[in-house]
């Protein structure tokens, strides 16, 4: 009887997810790290099942396709092959209960149809409305590439003329407070700034936020040119003085900054905040060497990895043609992963394990950073120039980037540098133990004091 019973209740509990139809809309917030992002998983019914796409909000990207998507026994299952993504859910109450995958790591997320809106987490630094200096929405456009960037410019008080500066975020996709881990240190060194008597325009990355473009296609140099048009869109702003603009660039905004500058007498000084003075093969190569041996890899694993990924940008550097170059890095991946099979994940097949490396490795904005070298456009730099770093960063290594800075600057004749590494800072201006980004959500900071100050104190002697 009990078996009958048994067999009966799973045969209800087929037909309820067979009748069930999950097409449309579902929304969830992935939780990582102290960061949250929202996906959007928008499925279709067909013939033979579903199919999906799914989209990033946060990261301003829509319409992902998505490898294979299934629905039995009220189980939802959803795979992205080459991102070595998946999601598995299971129907309760209208709701999917699941965990989102990628990488080896698993973290929990439901999915509903209502639209989920991410927790709010307010630092203990971040500023709150009502501000007590003016802030306006704005829009200004890239005339080179017909985009319109959307921004926020505050300033002391409506009226007035003051000095200014424009901030120029990190890699990756970063909207105007240059958001991460759920930090936003951009909001922060806004209104610090702000309050001290200097304006600030601060600006989403193109393709990113309200900005309009393709962020997937751009390469340091597009950023440069939207950073252009930021200075020239304040050159038409009565209350911004216009001798004295400056940029801050943060990390990959630290190498955007002097290109702007070498090229616009427009800026008249600029802030590189952990920005980088070596070639981008060679900071990448450290970059990894670092932030491995703080996590406790082996010697020996980060000593093949260095050669491994050595070769591959060498063959980036030394390309001409990017069909050669994917052909040379088809045949150099193979032969890694024979020598290391356990490297691949067991979901994916050869092919899809190298054309997932070669797309990391041959993007845009990838091969352009690999082959830039900063030295000659420093040399071009004739304004004044800060360059802060954390004596603690992992990601651009103070001492070999600010000394690389500093002889570029020089070797142009400028004399006008200022150049300090500041003590037990991360790569975010975090005070903190170690300076491994897994630090970074855990710190309540989000920029130190002391980086602040040296910041403000700095600017402000030069717009005297």
């Amino acid at each position: 009887m009990k078996k009958l019973l048994f067999l009966a209740f799973t045969f209800l509990t087929f037909l309820i997810g067979a009748a069930q139809d999950i097409s449309g809309q579902w929304n969830g917030v992935l939780k990582v790290s102290g960061t949250q992002l929202r996906l959007v998983f928008n499925i279709i019914k067909t013939d033979n099942g579903y199919s999906s796409t799914m989209d990033s909000p946060d990261q301003g990207a829509k319409g992902i396709a998505v490898t294979k998507t299934t629905f039995e026994s009220l189980v939802l299952k959803i795979e992205l092959t080459p991102m070595l993504i998946e999601y598995t859910g299971t129907f309760e109450n209208n709701v999917f209960v699941g965990d989102f995958k990628q990488g080896g790591q698993s973290f929990p997320m439901n999915l509903s149809r209502e639209t989920i809106e991410k927790e709010t987490v307010v630092r203990l630094q971040e500023p709150l409305k009502p501000y007590s200096y003016y802030s306006e929405e704005v829009v200004f456009e890239n005339k080179k590439d017909a985009i319109t960037l959307s921004g926020t410019l505050t300033m002391p008080a409506k009226d007035g003329n003051y000095p200014a500066v424009i901030l120029i975020t990190g890699s990756g996709p970063q909207n105007r407070d240059e958001e991460l881990l759920g930090h936003k240190p951009f909001l922060v060194l806004s209104d610090y700034l702000t309050k001290q008597g200097i304006a600030v325009l601060r600006y989403d990355d193109r393709g990113t936020g309200q900005s309009k473009g393709d962020f997937k296609t751009a390469t340091s140099l597009n950023f440069a040119d939207d950073a252009e048009f930021a200075v020239e869109y304040l050159l038409t702003r009565k209350e911004i003085n216009k001798k004295k603009i400056g940029l801050i660039g943060h990390s990959e905004g630290g190498l955007i900054a002097p290109i702007v500058a070498a090229r616009s007498k427009n800026v008249a000084f600029i802030v590189l905040l952990a920005g980088t003075g070596i070639p981008g093969g060679d900071l990448l190569l450290l970059q990894k060497e670092l932030i491995e041996r703080a996590s406790g890899v082996s010697e020996e694993e980060i000593k093949k990895g260095q050669e491994n990924n050595k070769s591959a940008f060498q063959m980036i550097t030394k390309s001409t043609n990017n069909e050669q170059l994917n052909t040379d890095l088809s045949a150099y991946f193979r032969k890694q992963l024979k020598e290391s099979p356990a490297a691949k994940p067991e979901t994916l097949t050869e092919d899809e394990f190298i054309n997932m490396e070669l797309k990391q490795v041959t993007s845009p904005w990838m091969q352009f950073f690999i082959k830039y070298d900063p030295s000659p456009v420093l040399k071009d730099v004739k304004c004044p120039v800060l360059a802060l770093n954390g004596e603690k960063d992992l990601q651009v290594p103070p001492k070999v980037n600010l000394a690389a800075i500093k002889a570029g600057l020089e070797k142009g004749g400028n004399k006008r540098i200022t150049v300090k590494e500041l003590p037990g800072l991360n790569h975010l201006f975090q005070e903190c133990k170690t300076g491994s980004p897994d630090e970074y959500a855990k710190i309540e900071q989000t920029f130190s004091p002391i980086a602040l100050k040296e910041i403000s104190d700095w600017i402000l002697i030069q717009v005297r």
